[in-house]
């Protein structure tokens, strides 16, 4: 349950194997947006919410799922009245949707990285951002020596900051001044854990960008080297500040749903990059949910170490396959 969508990912998976995709679906519900001036999900918010919530539970049933793991990011975190909506989705639907907090998920998609990097890439800078916050952590382990999380979401600048469709420069302007404030002082200490052997971007507005800066499409697959270098954003940035959002949607590699805050989510990125010394992002397909999923399996054959111990004369359990379904950033 993210700012912008929401996502069921179905998976095949256990515990040390490659968490497969088997489906997914995803609901545009930006949930962002439908706050009052008090920063409350309104009442329709909370019923579309609700009705996409009840939605994922009835095709994770339909689909023999044996575990189901719901989470949201930083609409719902963010909200003045979460305690309340929590109640009502979980009184109306039967789930207890799990909000984390910006940390849980800088460190969380830092071990769905590391994961997919492996050993071998050494100290890991992991950039994440999202419709409501920026993520990053820096680490030469599964779970970082330095993970923050800042309020610099895509979508959260563009209402925020950017009014006019395409911006202005004066908008635009001001906008880097205050990501470039924002990030000083954490920009700091990242640099300050060591110097990363390899840097990764994830999210949606990441592979956005790279896709417009020459990277291989999707459809390529996720194995295929995809990089974004400050130079090639630069050149990006320069190309898509002066588009409207309706014409950024037809571009190859941009969904409609995210068009209109794609220029913020580059300044974010360009600012970032900058902040930490950085040239060049790899990119990685793997983000937020994968470590949602990874962390779960790792739990759950923690359960199974716990049930041998208090049961010796049982067999262990056998490794079985788990259908899982996960929510979305």
């Amino acid at each position: 349950m993210g700012s912008n969508t929401v996502h069921l990912l179905v998976v095949d998976a256990h515990h040390g194997a490659h968490p497969l995709p088997q489906t997914s679906e995803k609901s545009v519900l930006r949930l962002a947006e439908q706050m009052d001036a008090r920063g409350k999900i309104t009442r329709a918010g909370a019923d579309h919410l609700i009705r996409t919530v009840h939605d994922a539970v009835e095709s994770a049933a339909a689909m023999d799922c044996e575990d189901l793991v719901a989470f949201a990011t930083s609409a719902v975190r963010d909200a003045s009245n979460s305690v309340a909506v929590l109640t009502r989705v979980q009184a109306e639907t039967g789930v207890e949707l799990q909000v984390l907090s910006g940390e849980e998920e800088a460190i969380l998609t830092f071990l769905a990285v590391r994961r997919w990097c492996g050993w071998s890439a050494g100290r890991l800078l992991m950039v994440d951002i999202g419709g409501g916050s920026l993520e990053i952590a820096s680490g030469i382990d599964e779970e970082p020596d330095v993970a923050v999380s800042l309020p610099l979401g895509a979508g959260r600048l563009t209402r925020s900051w950017l009014e006019n469709d395409p911006p202005r420069r004066r908008e635009l302007e001001t906008l880097r001044e205050h990501i470039v404030e924002q990030l000083a002082e954490p920009a700091r200490k990242l640099r300050e854990a060591g110097t990363p052997d390899r840097v990764v971007g994830t999210s949606k507005t990441i592979r956005s960008l790279a896709r417009l800066s020459g990277a291989a499409p999707s459809s390529a697959g996720p194995r295929v080297r995809r990089t974004l270098t400050d130079a090639g954003l630069s050149q990006v940035i320069a190309f898509i500040s002066r588009m409207s959002a309706e014409d950024l949607a037809e571009l190859d590699g941009v969904s409609a749903s995210r068009s209109h805050q794609l220029v913020a989510g580059a300044l974010v990125v360009q600012a970032t990059m900058r902040a930490l010394d950085v040239d060049e992002l790899t990119l990685c397909p793997w983000a937020l949910r994968e470590g949602v999923i990874l962390r779960r399996l790792d739990w759950l054959d923690w359960l199974d170490g716990i049930d041998r111990t208090a049961q010796p004369g049982r067999r262990p359990p056998r490794r079985t396959r788990r259908r899982v379904a996960r929510g979305a950033r």
